[in-house]
């Protein structure tokens, strides 16, 4: 017999009605269970753009979530306001007699989810809460001495001895669908939340759980050869599942499965990515001030980083005159995403070439990404300062004309996002100031007028990023 008459379930950053671990719980364990998702005031009212991507993508979820579960006899209820204390009122409003949800380790979110699970408590409310968003979470993978693991290769194999199939079984919702409550209300728009559409002219990403299935039923068909083309933005190498990932709109245990019993190179590295992913999250839980801008290296919190005057603002701009670089930008910029091998190159050009402190590309990234996940965004950038989780030492430096030439030889992603140097020859490519002056009037092509000439010298500045790493 189930324990509840009435469940709430708060849905979050897992907008699918399948392989929900929530969902499943609640169901299994309430007579009618009534579903709600707050467009939380206390995190779109502090985003700088009014026209974001990711709110836009968003809303595209929840419709159809919506959709979904009437057309199982359920609904979705959909507010507008402070989640804290929307999601109280509606328990208390619905006679919920338990609330359910999964986990979010930002901090900021355990925040939120500890005062709505004490608010609810006070009013002998239960609150029932799931991992979900990882394969392994928190405190599942320690080292031997119970310590949180800082390096990722032996996470890893930790990770994967852990491993059993029954971790990777979906929760099978549909037997249990009937007992969705079907109440919904009607969903505010963009508009009513202060955003405005999307420019109609710029990349859409298809949101819901239909628009993440036709991109993993697409990635399947070239994950026999994905470690070979992952590394090439002009190749289709990716999933392309980030954000659908990042949103919950497909579920991590589908994809680990699919990896783990594919078998085969590529599959055992993309593998290896979603075991990134759930590293990223242990350290966001065991070290939560790595979010609010402290290094995990604590010796090199404060590193006296130059911020030489104009450097950031040209790396954000494209115009720092090394053409991947200024690609990848232009690649955010215009379309929210960046190529994984990219967001690398272009952390390391602006912290070892730039000296910008890694700070400030971080806060970039979080305010451009489409699939900006905290907990990877900070590991991402710290690995690339050599402030974090890294086991190679801080004076491994990228060279970003080696990278160029080595992950985009022929320069077609280049040219793709940087038409200006359509017709610079494949030799001059990745560093077109070496391109003859009567080639560039030849070809109309003038650097320092139509592309910037580089703003610095690779090689003084690796010197520079050594001495300044030396001082820790």
């Amino acid at each position: 017999m189930p324990e509840y008459g009435r469940a709430l379930v708060w849905f979050r950053r897992d907008l699918r009605d399948f392989d929900h671990a929530a969902l499943y719980h609640a169901l299994q364990r309430a007579r009618a269970v009534f579903c709600v998702f707050v467009f939380d005031r206390e995190i779109l009212d502090a985003l700088p753009d009014r026209i974001d991507r990711r709110v836009a993508f968003i809303h595209a979820s929840v419709a159809e979530l919506q959709q979904s579960l009437q057309a199982n006899g359920g609904g979705l209820i959909v507010k507008y306001g402070i989640a804290r204390d929307e999601i109280v009122q509606l328990a208390i409003d619905i006679q919920a007699e338990s609330v359910f949800f999964n986990h979010d380790d930002d901090p900021a979110a355990c925040a939120r989810d500890d005062a709505v699970e004490a608010a609810l408590q006070a009013r002998r409310i239960p609150v029932h809460h799931s991992k979900d968003a990882v394969v392994f979470e928190r405190a599942e993978v320690l080292t031997a001495t119970g310590t949180p693991y800082g390096v990722f290769t032996p996470y890893k194999k930790a990770w994967l001895k852990r491993l059993r199939p029954d971790c990777l079984h979906p929760y099978r919702i549909a037997a249990h669908r009937g007992g969705l409550a079907p109440r919904s209300t009607s969903i505010p728009s963009l508009l009513d939340m202060g955003f405005a559409p999307p420019d109609r002219a710029a990349p859409r990403l298809a949101g819901g759980m239909s628009g993440a299935a036709p991109l993993l039923a697409d990635f399947l068909d070239r994950i026999d050869v994905y470690h070979e083309t992952r590394d090439f933005p002009a190749l289709k190498g990716p999933s392309y599942l980030s954000v659908h990932l990042r949103f919950g709109t497909v579920s991590i245990r589908q994809l680990a499965a699919l990896a783990w019993h594919h078998g085969g190179r590529g599959a055992e590295t993309w593998l290896s990515e979603l075991i990134w992913r759930d590293f990223y999250h242990q350290i966001l839980w065991h070290r939560p001030d790595v979010a609010a801008g402290h290094a995990f290296k604590r010796h090199y919190e404060n590193l006296p980083w130059p911020n030489p005057p104009g450097h950031f603002v040209a790396w954000c701009e494209a115009r720092t005159g090394y053409p991947l670089i200024d690609a990848a930008m232009r690649q955010l910029n215009q379309t929210g995403y960046m190529h994984n091998r990219l967001r690398m190159l272009a952390a390391s050009f602006l912290t070892k070439d730039l000296l910008v402190d890694w700070r400030l590309g971080e806060r970039y990234f979080a305010d451009k990404l489409l699939d900006f996940d905290l907990a990877a965004n900070s590991g991402g950038w710290q690995w690339a300062a050599s402030v974090g989780c890294d086991a190679q030492p801080w004076f491994r430096i990228f060279n970003p004309l080696i990278q160029a030439k080595k992950f985009d030889p022929k320069g077609v992603f280049i040219r793709r996002y940087l038409p200006e140097l359509e017709a610079v020859p494949d030799r001059f490519i990745h560093a077109p100031w070496t391109l003859p002056g009567s080639e560039q009037a030849r070809l109309g092509i003038h650097i320092g007028l139509t592309y910037p000439a580089p703003l610095v010298e690779h090689a003084i500045q690796r010197q520079q990023a050594l001495a300044l790493f030396s001082t820790a």
